[in-house]
């Protein structure tokens, strides 16, 4: 079972739709037990970093995805969901997150020309880094849909970036917890084989 994970922050329907379409059995949920249980857990989230982070310290859950993480059940975070992997945010001050993961998240006005728009809404080509199982379907110049105005930073272990001014960070993975920066939900089918990947993937990345 897919646990999506139901803290208030989340495009959960669209989310759950598309994991429903691929076959996999999914249950969004803020159950401890249940998502302690799955063989997969998702993070999803939208907003801003601190307001999230509270919801996630106020419901118990950020001690569960790091109990999760801890067992070894392969974890995703999705946008803000992937931000909140990383060891603390800028975002309105300055926030912690789960530190599953090490780097900061920080606005991407600080990198990409002043010309460029924020926050950087669109479709942008996936430039896959280093291998990972999530990617095992990518091929060059397959796109996926991005909406933020915040980007992970400093961090060693990126795994995909996308050009948008500047070499973005897109996704991460460290060990049996990946994050995409981009929604895959909303990425047509790349996305979906991005999820299908993440689902059928058994938590191991050896290069990690």
């Amino acid at each position: 079972m897919i646990a999506i994970i139901d803290y208030g922050v989340g495009n959960l329907f669209s989310l759950s739709h598309s994991l429903t379409s691929i076959g996999a059995e999914v249950e969004v949920t803020g159950d401890a037990e249940k998502i302690l249980s799955a063989d997969h857990v998702i993070l999803p989230g939208v907003g801003a970093f601190g307001d999230a982070a509270a919801k996630l310290r106020e419901t118990g859950l950020d001690d569960v995805v790091k109990e999760v993480a801890a067992k070894g059940v392969p974890v995703m975070g999705i946008c803000l969901g992937m931000q909140l992997l990383l060891d603390k945010s800028f975002e309105f001050g300055e926030h912690a997150g789960l530190g599953l993961i090490p780097g900061e998240v920080r606005p991407i006005s600080e990198v990409i020309p002043p010309d460029y728009k924020i926050p950087h809404i669109g479709w942008n080509a996936l430039n896959v880094v280093r291998n990972h199982p999530i990617f095992r379907d990518i091929k060059p110049g397959d796109c996926v849909y991005f909406v933020h105005s915040y980007y992970g930073a400093k961090c060693p272990e990126v795994i995909a970036t996308a050009e948008y001014g500047a070499d973005l960070t897109a996704a991460v993975g460290r060990g049996n917890v990946v994050g995409c920066q981009f929604h895959p939900e909303k990425s047509g089918d790349v996305g979906l084989g991005i999820l299908k990947a993440f689902c059928e993937w058994d938590g191991l990345d050896p290069l990690s």
